[in-house]
């Protein structure tokens, strides 16, 4: 296989399909804008993805719904996130009357959306047994890939509403709240879909929920009712939610708390012991509304009796992390659309961007990024629908136990780094808001955050490979899929993937000898490392597909670099104990 071949085709850029288009008239040059075409059509990363994916059969009765949503993504979903983004919500604390009322008010844009999400079947797909069986999943994401970046950020909705669902049904599936609320969460109607929040971050702590506050007491009628506040509550518009709160005479900690469900109003629409005290002025995700709110009062159900609420939400955040990582994806591929087709519309020094081999680079580059997100994402899609299938065995489950919290972590990080390049490739348009374009950097700044940051998943990744024996059972799995690649055109390449993971597989053992510091100190470069190869598995995977069904080196180009480029060292004991002591130097945090 070429080191780097001369022309390679990453979606358009230096096609012949590429032309400059300029509007001059009376005032002079105008610049053509980005324009989006079928946003499915457009990413060929993903069709090529979906097509080794799913058997024949199913493939081809799926693709035309890809294309639709494809289709409707680029013009009147986009257009609905555009006037969602220009209209955010209003707190109306009180009535003309000065009754208080707490509503919310989000454009008709915004209910738009929600109602596109139903008719999609975004929350549905994975519980409708018996369509898609394993594969559930891996539809869902493609279509949350095309649907998330035009969608003004109403996927945060549809993590939680999906998140809402399994954990009722892992947790309450025989009992009567799941039987009630889980048609509803999961329902193609639009007006008869239910969204559901997921309050857990409090003012004392984010990601610490062992010093929650929020009381749970019951009443002399029996009934609980939840007393405290919450920070940072998305979806406050939602039907129910699920929140962590400790019953009154729990222990402290996080053992002592219980997980709750709460339909958040009356008949009548009022809230029920709630109080919007604000909503949040974020730095992007505008058009979610977003809030602070005191409980007092609300009522509520524990959620499959008493106690270990924390390990009762946790199938909701394996949901809402994989969910992270699909929005993640979908910004990347959204920004490189727009970067193709712009750089056969704006002529710089004589040519377009399209011809200039340092712009082809760049955006070469992001694309390596997408095809990594996308492949480790798609990849734990897979995994999730043959769980939930009943189909993975527990060295899948383990794997999807370890993957989870390193792809969040990875493609967070990428969103990112993406959504910042790719504003530079739009020049000073890309830093003008009425472009558009800066909403791109502000919103992928959230997903670093939302459901774990890096360092709080570093250290899950962490616990999964130390408690759980996630890190052999994924390395065995990921041994046994680069060995078959060995009589392919990769097979280099993977021999090379499967050596580095040798440092990874006796990076616990080693890592005890340095004592408890120095493992959290390497946590996160573990979990980059570990992110990293487990991305560069389904890649290799990918490249030795399309190059025996005649697709060409693209795939097989976007692994080469990534397993060169884009896989960081792991460091021995003594020299990252030795890291570590500069790092207190260098922070001005050590003692």
């Amino acid at each position: 296989m070429p080191r780097r071949p001369a022309a390679l085709d990453w979606g358009g850029m230096g096609s012949s399909k590429s032309v400059a288009t300029h509007e001059a008239g009376a005032e002079g040059f105008h610049q053509d804008p980005p324009r989006l075409t079928n946003t499915f059509e457009a990413d060929r990363a993903l069709a090529e993805a979906l097509e080794r994916l799913l058997p024949a059969d199913l493939h081809a009765s799926l693709e035309p719904e890809w294309r639709g949503l494809g289709e409707e993504a680029a013009g009147p979903l986009a257009e609905l996130a555009r006037r969602a983004q220009a209209d955010p919500p209003r707190h109306v604390p009180y009535d003309a009357w000065g009754r208080r009322v707490d509503e919310v008010v989000v454009s008709p844009a915004w209910r738009e959306l929600h109602r596109a999400a139903a008719r999609w079947g975004l929350t549905a797909i994975p519980y409708e047994r018996g369509r898609l069986g394993p594969f559930a999943r891996l539809h869902q994401f493609a279509l949350l890939d095309l649907y998330g970046p035009s969608s003004a950020i109403y996927t945060c909705y549809l993590a939680m509403t999906d998140g809402a669902a399994r954990t009722l049904l892992d947790v309450d599936g025989g009992g009567e709240l799941a039987a009630r609320v889980v048609p509803r969460l999961t329902s193609r109607d639009p007006e008869g879909l239910w969204t559901s929040g997921q309050w857990m971050t409090e003012r004392t702590g984010g990601s610490d929920v062992g010093v929650t506050e929020t009381e749970a007491r019951r009443g002399d009628d029996g009934a609980w009712r939840l007393h405290g506040s919450k920070w940072f509550t998305s979806a406050v518009t939602s039907e129910v939610a699920l929140t962590l709160a400790r019953p009154e005479g729990a222990a402290a900690g996080s053992s002592g708390l219980s997980l709750f469900f709460l339909e958040l109003r009356d008949a009548s629409g009022r809230l029920r012991g709630i109080r919007v005290d604000r909503l949040k002025d974020k730095l992007g995700t505008r058009a979610l509304p977003t809030a602070e709110l005191t409980l007092d009062g609300a009522p509520a159900l524990p959620v499959g009796g008493l106690g270990h609420g924390v390990r009762k939400i946790a199938p909701l955040l394996n949901v809402t992390r994989l969910h992270n990582a699909i929005n993640a994806c979908g910004i990347m591929a959204r920004l490189l659309q727009l970067l193709r087709d712009y750089a056969g519309r704006r002529v710089a020094f004589g040519d377009v961007l399209a011809r200039k081999p340092l712009h082809v680079e760049t955006v070469a580059d992001l694309q390596v990024e997408y095809e990594a997100a996308l492949s480790l994402t798609l990849e734990c899609a897979r995994l999730y629908g043959r769980v939930e299938a009943g189909e993975g065995g527990g060295d899948e489950r383990a794997a999807l136990r370890l993957l989870t919290p390193l792809a969040k972590l990875l493609t967070a990080k990428q969103a990112v780094a993406v959504a910042s390049e790719a504003l530079e490739g739009f020049g000073g348009a890309g830093y003008v808001e009425d472009t558009g374009l800066p909403a791109w950097l502000r919103d992928a700044q959230v997903l670093p955050i939302w459901e774990g940051t890096t360092n709080v998943l570093s250290l899950d990744a962490l616990r999964a490979t130390s408690r759980e024996g996630a890190l052999a059972a994924w390395l065995g799995l990921a041994r046994r899929r680069l060995e078959a690649l060995g009589g392919t055109p990769v097979a280099g390449l993977a021999r090379e993937a499967a050596c580095r993971l040798g440092p990874l597989e006796t990076f616990p053992e080693r890592s005890a000898e340095g004592g408890p510091a120095f493992v959290e100190a390497a946590a996160r470069r573990f979990a980059l490392v570990a992110a990293s190869l487990a991305a560069a598995v389904p890649l290799l995977e990918q490249a030795a597909w399309a190059l025996a069904q005649g697709r060409g080196d693209r795939a097989a180009e976007a692994a080469r670099r990534w397993i060169a480029e884009r896989v960081p060292a792991l460091l021995d004991p003594a020299a990252a104990s030795a890291r570590l002591g500069a790092s207190r130097t260098l922070s001005g945090l050590g003692g």
